[in-house]
């Protein structure tokens, strides 16, 4: 099979396939607070680390949504790590509400104080980034036609991480047991890994 994105035969695929390709996909679970102090709670799955050294990550917004406005006006943010245990309430954050309700309440979760920056982390998560803004790009199509998308850029500035998970020096992922998001309304769970060793040349 071969369509045109833009010309999907929705009688063979009634919903497009293209974040069911593009997975799993990690949960940016972003907590920003405005200037007045209004405080929000999203998870965004066009999420990922994009650079080591410095530590950067990004996350993209569909619209121009409370996390990305608040960003802006602030410059910082918190990324918690969403886990099997916390899916619930993860999805219960991504909930459309009006400007100003405090997702994290809504969904029952206990804040946790940042180092750095004024958001909260999830206290309940087992490892979460506290960012500076470094830049946010407005989307657009290939032929410079403007989408109504924002990618956020940030630098990670502190890392929390739960001791429990930390075995021989290094993070035991699989044991956190995070989610991500595959396509429709399917998530999938890390719970076991493999290894293999880079080639030298």
């Amino acid at each position: 099979m071969f369509y045109e994105p833009d010309k999907r035969d929705k009688h063979v695929l009634p919903h497009d396939p293209f974040k069911a390709i593009v997975a799993p996909r990690p949960i940016g679970w972003v907590t920003s607070m405005s200037l007045k102090g209004e405080m929000n709670l999203a998870p965004y799955s066009y999420f990922n680390g994009v650079n080591s050294r410095a530590n950067l990550l990004m996350f993209a917004s569909e619209g121009f949504k409370d996390s990305v406005s608040f960003i802006q006006e602030t410059g910082e943010f918190v990324c918690s790590l969403a886990t099997w245990d916390l899916r619930d309430a993860m999805n219960m954050t991504s909930a459309p509400l009006a400007r100003g309700i405090n997702e994290m309440e809504r969904a029952g979760l206990a804040p946790a104080p940042s180092q750095l920056v004024k958001p909260p982390r999830v206290k309940a998560s087992p490892c979460a980034f506290e960012c500076r803004l470094v830049k946010i790009v407005p989307l657009e199509t290939a032929d410079g036609k403007p989408v109504d998308g924002h990618l956020v850029l940030g630098q990670v500035i502190g890392v929390h991480i739960d001791d429990r998970f930390i075995v021989d020096g290094l993070l035991d992922t699989a044991a956190m047991k995070p989610i991500a998001r595959c396509g429709y309304d399917q998530y999938a769970v890390v719970e076991s890994m493999f290894s293999m060793q880079r080639p030298t040349s």
